[in-house]
């Protein structure tokens, strides 16, 4: 978006936008979607409404292939043709080849999914209360998060919040609640990117929100109905969230020796496609090894992609001629994961802060990127009202008009 948005200030630019879906939308918040903490519109903005009055347009299609001698575009609505391509597709779910833990476990990478997520959770509980043995209560209450990053800490927590403020509210019939909350990562620590201040703060935060931490452990197997670990443990639960790890997403028609681990593209000092001369690759798809500060790559975070986005469009906005180009060269302004409520960490290139204020700080800088002001106000509104009541009220099981509406009828994973 930065990208095109900058593109569009020169008048002889036609800037194409090519996304399956017609709305822009926020990933770093879909949680808060997936937990009913706040509604899906105030992270997504419609494509065609952002581009009023902007040299931009949109055509909605998803990417079949493309054709780089020919430069076509081709998508299932259609074939585009283009002088210069950029690909900004980010990444989607890695189950690491374990077809049965993608047959069942929640992804969290789209609107659909945080949806999806908010639906199954709840159905959950309902069956949980009404469940006649106490094995199916539990079962059906415990709640399975793979993956002890940013997405899974915050997951975990807010979970934990939800348990502890609303469920004895919602479920009064329950008197006891069985369900616990498991967060699971086959490394040592929890946020494994971060400083050892911020792994520390997470791993004291969610055990004293009575999360399970299980460290060390990967999930073997997943039948939905029970987890099964590496190390021989066995958990009963409904609900496998799978937050452990992504890959880039595929683009057919970029050859193989483009490519790097994780399926990222590898691009020059330019973000241009190694192997082509018109097409770029920005963002978590992308691999760029000629930052110094980054041998590695750069991480995948939205930092990154919005500077490259920035870049690049300055860039070909000076015109064709690479000498006018400037290489790109990562700002780190730090990461930042909320805990729970009123607790965060924030790391810093030369620091650290946790608490209330790391908390107000990832407030605001997650409310600054959201397209619209309306969606500004809006989300700032619904934070306050939940943050004071601890009690949202989005806690609703939305299904599609059809679909069969006994609630044990529903399959422990609504389908797509």
């Amino acid at each position: 978006m930065n990208l095109a948005k900058r593109l569009s200030k020169k008048a002889d630019h036609q800037v194409i936008v090519v996304d399956r879906n017609n709305y822009h939308f926020f990933p770093p918040l879909l949680y808060q979607v997936g937990t009913a903490f706040i509604e899906s519109s105030n992270i997504s903005y419609p494509f065609r409404k952002m581009f009023h009055s902007r040299n931009i347009k949109f055509f909605m299609g998803e990417l079949v292939d493309i054709d780089p001698i020919a430069k076509k575009l081709n998508t299932d609505n259609g074939t585009l043709d283009y002088d210069i391509l950029v690909l900004a597709m980010g990444t989607e779910t890695n189950f690491f080849g374990n077809r049965q833990v993608e047959k069942y476990a929640l992804p969290m990478k789209t609107i659909d999914d945080a949806l999806e997520l908010r639906n199954h959770v709840l159905l959950q509980l309902e069956k949980s209360v009404r469940a006649s043995s106490i094995e199916d209560r539990i079962k059906h209450s415990n709640i399975v998060i793979a993956g002890g990053g940013p997405t899974g800490v915050e997951l975990a927590g807010m979970l934990a919040e939800m348990g502890r403020n609303i469920i004895s509210k919602d479920y009064p019939e329950a008197d006891v609640w069985p369900g616990k909350i498991f967060l699971i990562d086959g490394l040592q620590t929890l946020l494994a990117p971060m400083s050892i201040k911020s792994q520390k703060e997470a791993l004291a935060v969610l055990k004293k929100l009575g999360v399970e931490i299980l460290l060390g452990k990967l999930v073997q197997d997943y039948d939905g109905d029970k987890v099964s670990l590496s190390d021989g443990t066995e958990i009963f639960s409904s609900t496998l969230i799978w937050a452990s790890g992504v890959v880039a997403r595929k683009v057919k028609g970029i050859p193989e020796t483009s490519l790097g681990r994780g399926r990222r593209i590898l691009v020059d000092e330019f973000n241009r496609v190694s192997g082509l001369q018109d097409v770029f690759a920005i963002g978590d798809q992308c691999f760029q090894t000629t930052d110094a500060a980054f041998p590695n790559g750069h991480p995948q975070l939205a930092q990154v992609a919005i500077q490259q986005g920035n870049h690049l469009g300055k860039n070909l906005n000076n015109g064709t001629d690479e000498n006018m180009w400037n290489a790109f060269k990562y700002n780190d302004k730090g990461s930042m994961a909320i805990i729970s409520k009123f607790r965060a960490v924030v790391d810093l290139p030369n620091g650290f802060f946790k608490g209330f204020f790391a908390w107000l700080v990832w407030l605001f800088i997650h409310i600054i990127p959201i397209a619209g002001f309306r969606n500004k106000v809006k989300l700032a509104f619904n934070w306050l009202w939940s943050f004071l009541t601890n009690d949202p009220t989005l806690r609703l099981i939305v299904r599609p008009t059809g679909q069969d509406e006994d609630i044990d009828s529903v399959s422990e994973k609504p389908a797509v």
